[in-house]
């Protein structure tokens, strides 16, 4: 990923980058005195003008300490955006719902869904990213409580939900079956690296200079 560093400042050159996930470009990051995990965190190349900005989804979340303040909705943060053809947003929200009914993502994603229409119903050149689910390493012990059984089931509903929308998705589910390296919840970085050049792919065409 450092050795493209040059292409993916010049992509993202003048962005906004909102990132909203579940866990977690060589940016300075700046101490926001935020909770671990969770956020809110911001890092940004001042040369390209790129700042990024992330926060972890709403609960369930499974993070050792969180204060109940820093926990935000992804359905609420979406309508404080104002979007634009320079703001691009992440959206990962599946590994921590893996270990509650269904039920509860589907209610999930249908407020993150009508969020998701409102922005681009008043920004329409904003680009919403969705990263799938993915598989991961199942030892004895997380096989107790869960299973890449539970995880296919979200990444079909995510698929459902957001059919049809001009929205972007990462497919880890099968980027991460495909490859030879050793399933993770957290997948290696010859993996991010794929998924973050699928985003860049969808970026306006920018000249490089090498």
């Amino acid at each position: 990923i450092q050795a493209n560093h040059c292409i993916y400042s010049k992509c993202l050159k003048g962005k906004v980058v909102y990132m909203y996930r579940d866990s977690g470009l060589k940016l300075k990051e700046f101490n926001l005195y935020s909770p671990k995990n969770v956020g809110p965190f911001m890092a940004v190349d001042s040369t390209h003008n790129i700042p990024l900005k992330y926060r972890c989804h709403g609960p369930p979340i499974r993070f050792n300490t969180v204060i109940a303040s820093e926990m935000r909705y992804v359905a609420n943060e979406l309508e404080g955006l104002t979007g634009r053809l320079n703001t691009v947003v992440i959206i990962s929200v599946w590994s921590h719902f893996s270990t509650f009914p269904v039920q509860l993502y589907i209610r999930r994603l249908r407020h993150i869904r009508r969020a998701v229409v409102r922005l681009l119903d008043r920004a329409s050149g904003t680009l919403v990213v969705l990263r799938s689910a993915n598989f991961q390493a199942l030892d004895p012990k997380v096989s107790l409580y869960n299973s890449d059984w539970f995880s296919v089931q979200l990444d079909g509903v995510l698929r459902a939900m957001f059919k049809g929308l001009d929205v972007v998705l990462i497919a880890a589910w099968e980027m991460t079956l495909a490859h030879h390296l050793p399933h993770s919840l957290h997948p290696p970085s010859i993996i991010i690296k794929n998924m973050i050049d699928i985003i860049l792919s969808c970026l306006p065409i920018v000249e490089l200079a090498y």
